[in-house]
């Protein structure tokens, strides 16, 4: 689809600040790729790119009434989306270093653990697994784990927190539930691998 011009643009933002959603859905449709590239420049990885694009796009909806219309209306929202990356990416940084920390310490372990792969942990391995698993994950899953299955918030507390759709902060548990479940599993297979091996003997059993 070509790009948009001026004028289409210019009609298409007072559709949408009229209140109508098949406008947006046009503006979301013709600038997806360019605010996914910027995204996927900051993350690195699809998913999450996709994710911080519809944050994005949330975000830039929301404030679409600042926009000056004799400016460029695209490179208005890549300045946006360049901007909220970097947020992101500043607020990305400093949950880690808080959940690094919490997942230190010795009592790291729910009153009721949630229906996640944390669950399945024996009281004795929780902690020590627990570390080394969710330091494998993305943060934006990691987050998203903690949040429901560590704090026990409810989807709508993690999504008002992290101001997100309630659906995106659904999909990204549950991608945090089954990434982290592979991590556990490689895990104990590793320490079951450790356990079988004599100290110092090569993997081939040379003798």
């Amino acid at each position: 689809m070509p790009d948009l011009t001026p004028e289409s643009t210019e009609t298409l933002i007072q559709r949408c600040l009229n209140g109508d959603q098949a406008a947006w859905r046009q503006i979301v449709q013709q600038h997806w790729r360019k605010v996914f590239n910027v995204a996927y420049k900051f993350v690195g990885r699809h998913d999450e790119a996709e994710d911080l694009t519809q944050e994005i796009f949330l975000k830039v909806f929301r404030s679409l009434a600042t926009f000056d219309r004799r400016a460029n209306f695209q490179t208005w929202l890549i300045s946006v989306s360049r901007n909220l990356c970097i947020d992101h990416y500043r607020s990305v940084r400093k949950e880690r270093e808080l959940l690094d920390r919490s997942v230190t310490t010795d009592d790291l372990t729910p009153v009721a653990p949630g229906p996640g792969p944390i669950a399945a942990l024996e009281h004795r391995d929780r902690v020590a697994l627990l570390r080394q698993a969710l330091g494998a994950l993305p943060e934006t899953l990691r987050t998203a784990v903690v949040m429901r299955d560590l704090q026990e918030l409810s989807y709508q507390n993690i999504a008002d927190t992290l101001e997100l759709p309630e659906g995106t902060v659904k999909s990204r548990i549950n991608r945090g539930r089954t990434e982290l479940a592979r991590q556990i599993a490689r895990l104990r297979r590793e320490q079951d691998d450790a356990a079988v091996l004599p100290t110092g003997r090569p993997r081939t059993g040379a003798h």
